[in-house]
């Protein structure tokens, strides 16, 4: 893999304010039907903010074991007209009965299967009212139109393809548990056969809810008696008052500069802005162009990696609930004084930075798109129910297959969590509160060009997102920027995770004998989707991640 060198970061750049037009449209999403759906919408008369509907709630249909109407996610939004650039977080939050312990024995010891598998997993769901507010304060279309698509491949199902089964394999016993599930997503409480269409009867009733009563058809009447029932029938604590509590929030997205190129990401309670910002803040301090190799960039980049992760470990949560030092954080000053400590010869051994936690208590599975209309409209979002098939169980009658999203608070400081993902106080459970997320939509700015990019992979998002966002301001093509090998280090374990074929059997050795633990991945990770516009050409281009099935388009409107 190429790495490129850094200069220094220059302390005061603007961020940039070009209003993009173009007589082309692009939309790469992680399923093909979804990209076809969102461009039909563009046809109709939508902008981008509508096609963004069509493509979340299609692909909560269509890969029920990445997102759905049962989980939540965050829609980065950059409005032409006016250049407003806003975030909605549709983020889940934790019931009102939720508490500290719930998932600790009576030992103290963390409970793992209760985060994660059936009802009392779920956080309450974000993602209705998310589309609800997108139709009614962004979008040329009523909400019905923009969900017409989604309605009908849950009426009329969708076909079970090889990756469908793959997912559906890994969480079989778990799916099992819920009948509602079973019943939808296997056959005699089998992994579906190819060709398998999944129809979704109660989704498309749902859908249509929402369709014509926006937030009520969800969170108010029939569904939510249903939802709560379910839930509480399973073990679950859910009431009808944390469904009508839910609310979305507006976050004002994390801008941060390297060099020239402005990087505007995702707000918490997302970590994903801020610790993108200490990357390249850390980043912007180094010359990697004066060492002698590839290892030793690679070696500065993991050094960085760690620190950036530690920091999200320690100080990071709900923002609404929690002080999190923001400024702090995302400042040059907080970066050079990261950066003393990391030698250029030798690894850092994570123990040896100090600990985000102490015992004493005081105080995949998911996916992305892209998005850019002639108006120069843009969207990124990336969206979840956690673990592939979430929770795994489904309330009768509803069809909406719950996410496992608690699993993403800390519920033991020093635990990690199914990524391996450890937290402290900041993200502990507390009622109402937004659990921290890794996901991040993320737009990238330079005087020639702009990129809409994003992906899953759960604790790696973010490291993926940094290097898609070094080649790119490198001035890599969209294709080049999803297929790139991956490497990740997350502070916690102590080990530089890398995909197959991407460091050499020399470089291993050599970071070795920096003091780097490796560990070598079986399989690949991601599904980035990117969009990228050229300014003086006035061309779009969209690439989708080879690694997953989705589809990327560029057309005339």
């Amino acid at each position: 893999m190429r790495l490129p060198y850094f200069l220094l970061l220059a302390l005061f750049c603007l961020p940039l304010s070009t209003q993009a037009k173009s007589n082309q449209v692009a939309i790469a999403t992680a399923h093909p039907l979804a990209t076809d759906a969102a461009y039909q919408t563009l046809k109709l008369g939508g902008n981008a903010f509508d096609a963004a509907i069509t493509a979340s709630a299609v692909l909560a249909v269509v890969e029920p074991y990445s997102s759905g109407l049962g989980g939540g996610g965050f829609w980065l939004l950059h409005r032409a007209k006016d250049q407003q650039q806003i975030m909605i977080d549709g983020r889940e939050t934790a019931p009102l009965a939720a508490h500290r312990d719930m998932y600790l024995d009576k030992e103290g010891n963390v409970n793992k299967g209760l985060s994660i598998n059936g009802a009392l997993a779920a956080g309450i769901p974000g993602e209705p009212a998310a589309l609800t507010y997108l139709a009614d304060n962004y979008g040329n279309l009523p909400l019905a139109v923009s969900l017409s698509p989604a309605i009908h491949y849950a009426k009329h199902g969708f076909i079970v393809d090889p990756f469908y089964q793959k997912m559906a394999g890994f969480r079989l016993s778990t799916i099992q548990q819920s009948s509602s599930a079973s019943q939808i997503f296997l056959r005699d409480n089998r992994i579906p056969e190819l060709g398998t269409l999944i129809k979704q009867a109660d989704l498309a009733k749902t859908l249509n809810l929402i369709a014509n009563y926006g937030n009520a058809g969800f969170y108010e009447g029939d569904v939510a008696k249903k939802l709560v029932n379910g839930v509480q029938k399973a073990g679950g604590i859910w009431t009808l008052a944390d469904l009508k509590a839910y609310k979305i929030k507006l976050r004002k997205p994390i801008v941060s500069q390297y060099k020239d190129m402005t990087i505007t990401s995702a707000a918490l309670p997302s970590s994903g802005g801020i610790v993108l910002s200490e990357i390249f803040n850390m980043l912007g301090q180094y010359d990697l162009s004066a060492l002698k190799s590839k290892t030793d960039s690679i070696h500065i980049l993991t050094e960085i990696m760690r620190r950036a992760y530690r920091d999200r470990a320690e100080y990071m949560g709900d923002s609404d609930v929690v002080d999190v030092p923001i400024q702090k954080l995302t400042n040059l000053l907080h970066a050079a004084s990261l950066i003393q400590s990391i030698n250029i010869n030798k690894a850092t051994a994570s123990y040896e930075l100090p600990p985000t936690w102490n015992d004493q208590h005081q105080g995949t599975d998911t996916t992305h798109f892209s998005i850019m209309d002639s108006d120069g409209n843009r969207v990124a979002a990336t969206l979840s129910i956690n673990y592939p098939f979430g929770s795994g169980f489904v309330p009768e009658g509803t069809g909406i297959l719950l996410n496992d999203e608690m699993d993403d608070f800390a519920a033991k400081p020093g635990v990690p969590n199914v990524y391996g993902l450890v937290g402290a106080k900041a993200n502990e459970i507390q009622p109402g509160k937004r659990m921290l997320s890794s996901m991040s939509p993320t737009f990238l700015e330079t005087k020639d060009r702009i990129a809409i990019i994003g992906t899953p992979g759960g604790s790696r998002i973010i490291s993926m997102v940094a290097l898609g966002a070094l080649f790119f301001y490198h001035n890599q093509d969209a294709e080049y920027i999803v297929k790139e090998p991956r490497f990740h280090h997350q502070y916690l374990p102590d080990e530089i995770q890398f995909e197959p074929n991407a460091f050499s059997t020399v470089l291993q050795g050599e970071l070795r004998k920096k003091g780097h633990h490796l560990k070598a991945k079986d399989q690949s990770w991601g599904n980035m989707q990117i969009v990228i516009y050229d300014k003086s050409k006035d061309q779009l281009s969209a690439a989708s991640d080879p690694r997953g099935l989705g589809k990327a388009i560029v057309k005339e409107k």
